[in-house]
């Protein structure tokens, strides 16, 4: 059967990358489905993503084969990614679900294409859960005193590996993650946090964001680095308020809109519709 891949590039600019691509595409019979591209003028890189499928016959083997003499010629960093091969979610929760919620809903329904292959919690609240859906649930609490931490996280990146995870969504994990952590697995981790930071830091932030009377709240979805909550933005949102509202219709009003953003960061992850350029990135929606 015909096979449906994602190619996405960057290199530095010059004439004929899109034409040294396609035409190696176009003699495999391959057909274009979608094109992305973005120059960027203050570093001088171009930026490519094309969807395709490929006739059949025409597995990775080929078509990075046919492709090699354009990577090479243009210095090209590349990823070709087999769509019919469905991505694995590690998610990690604590205490508040909505964001884990909302994206299981999503998958069962057909609209994230992937699979959690485990629940990573430092709290039994989303066990039941995890039961209902079949999911295999790993409490590893971290102590007060984090003395445990680095074992915690040594314990979490095994699980990634054993189950061949693409990607780690921290669906309001309420844990910081050491340097280490975030450098290992740079780019595979996703994290949403409400759009007040760093204003409203600490515990509390809607009720910090209702005292000084607040009139956008919002959530921004991005990956981890090793600087906290700096890393490079996927998605964003925000919603209107008003002096009416009170803490708790804040905090309402704000995990819808961290459910819905989480969702989208994480569909355009794994999409390879996200391309990390610096400390941005490159979306193409």
């Amino acid at each position: 059967m015909p096979a449906n891949f994602v190619l996405t590039l960057s290199c530095a600019d010059r004439p004929g990358i899109v034409a040294a691509v396609t035409t190696e595409l176009a003699a495999l019979d391959a057909n274009i489905a979608e094109s992305n591209q973005f120059w960027d003028r203050e570093t001088g890189t171009f930026f490519m993503r094309i969807a395709f499928t490929a006739p059949e016959g025409v597995g990775r083997e080929r078509l990075e084969k046919a492709l090699k003499p354009a990577i090479e010629r243009f210095g090209m960093r590349t990823s070709l990614i087999d769509q019919s091969v469905k991505k694995k979610i590690l998610v990690m929760v604590s205490k508040f679900d909505h964001a884990l919620l909302h994206l299981l809903y999503q998958i069962r329904v057909g609209w994230l294409d992937a699979e959690v292959v485990a629940i990573v919690s430092n709290h039994e609240d989303s066990r039941t859960t995890a039961e209902y859906e079949g999911i295999a649930y790993h409490l590893l609490p971290v102590a007060k005193d984090k003395s445990n931490k680095l074992e915690q996280e040594d314990q979490v990146i095994e699980l990634f590996h054993n189950t061949g995870a693409d990607l780690v969504v921290l669906a309001r994990y309420m844990q910081i993650l050491s340097d280490r952590f975030a450098t290992r697995l740079f780019g595979q981790i996703i994290n949403i946090h409400h759009s007040f930071l760093p204003s409203f830091k600490g515990a509390k932030p809607y009720h910090q964001a209702h005292e000084r009377g607040v009139k956008l709240i919002g959530a921004t979805a991005h990956y981890v680095t090793p600087e906290l909550d700096e890393g490079p933005i996927i998605e964003q949102e925000t919603a209107r308020v008003t002096h009416a509202l009170s803490p708790d219709d804040l905090v309402a009003a704000g995990r819808d809109v961290e459910s819905r953003v989480l969702a989208r960061a994480v569909k355009l992850h794994l999409e390879n519709r996200v391309m990390l350029n610096g400390k941005k990135t490159v979306v193409f929606g």
